[in-house]
């Protein structure tokens, strides 16, 4: 066999792997739904349904709007996480990364878990607040509502947003931050024209990921939102598990689908940009 077959075979393996799910979620989106069948035939009718019914458009744009918040967190926090330990020994480098992504290696389900014991009302954060005097008595507004989903959210992805910015920060030559000292300018001076924008690229990665993620989750709002977790992803989850309105739900995940790769080509524009400067 050929090293150019060889390549392709390890190509098409994950393209088709990919491309064949989403190829189908495509087609089934015009189809519609007769009694318990799916009748294959061509129609818009689900994307009129979508396009027109003011309560989806809305439940989408809450959705867009959270996972935006999610996204501003994650890079805040992330950064701060990303730039110490870049400025630390670089022995500690390792394994504060690893220390900083072992939740990638945890059950989804046990971190979210974990965070409701934590946000509950006889949990961790309720007990430290009423330790240090700052609540009277145990609340229960850590849970159950938007607070808890974006507060789930952004600690489950966090990790997807402190790598890329590592990434970038370990790629900036020690010789510029060197020239910026020698120049005069001070701490701040440098991580402000020196540090931030050759790590804007990983900043945007890394915002984008948390983005996308948190964008299509549905099982985070279900366990932490109670409720009043109702985002974009969970209709579509509700209409493949409770509706089997499958063509309705493959339209949807068409628009998200279309949606993020919007994300995606406007990250991909501001990354490109920042690496020409």
């Amino acid at each position: 066999m050929s090293e150019r077959m060889i390549w392709l075979l390890i190509y098409a393996v994950p393209v088709i792997a990919i491309c064949g799910p989403l190829a189908n979620f495509l087609v089934i989106g015009f189809w519609r739904v007769d009694g318990s069948s799916m009748v294959a035939d061509f129609s818009l009718a689900n994307y009129v349904t979508f396009f027109t019914n003011p309560t989806y458009k809305t439940v989408l744009i809450k959705t867009m709007y959270l996972a935006a918040e999610v996204a501003l967190v994650s890079i805040v926090i992330g950064y701060s996480i990303a730039y110490f330990v870049w400025k630390c020994p670089r022995a500690a480098h390792y394994p504060l990364l690893v220390m900083s992504t072992i939740p990638l290696l945890m059950s989804y389900i046990i971190k979210l878990y974990a965070i409701r014991s934590i946000l509950g009302f006889d949990g961790f954060l309720n007990s430290l607040l009423v330790a240090i005097g700052i609540l009277d008595h145990p609340s229960t507004i850590f849970l159950f509502n938007q607070t808890a989903i974006l507060i789930a959210m952004s600690i489950v992805y966090l990790p997807f947003a402190i790598l890329p910015v590592y990434l970038t920060l370990e790629r900036i030559p020690e010789s510029l931050l060197h020239a910026s000292s020698d120049l005069g300018a001070s701490a701040w001076q440098t991580f402000r024209y020196v540090v931030l924008p050759s790590s804007l690229p990983g900043t945007v990665v890394g915002g984008m990921f948390s983005y996308i993620l948190a964008l299509g989750d549905f099982v985070t709002p279900q366990m932490v939102g109670g409720v009043q977790g109702f985002t974009f992803g969970r209709v579509i989850w509700s209409q493949f598990g409770m509706a089997f309105d499958w063509p309705f739900g493959a339209a949807m995940s068409t628009v998200l689908l279309f949606l993020s790769l919007i994300v995606i080509g406007i990250a991909g524009k501001i990354v490109k940009k920042a690496e020409n400067i």
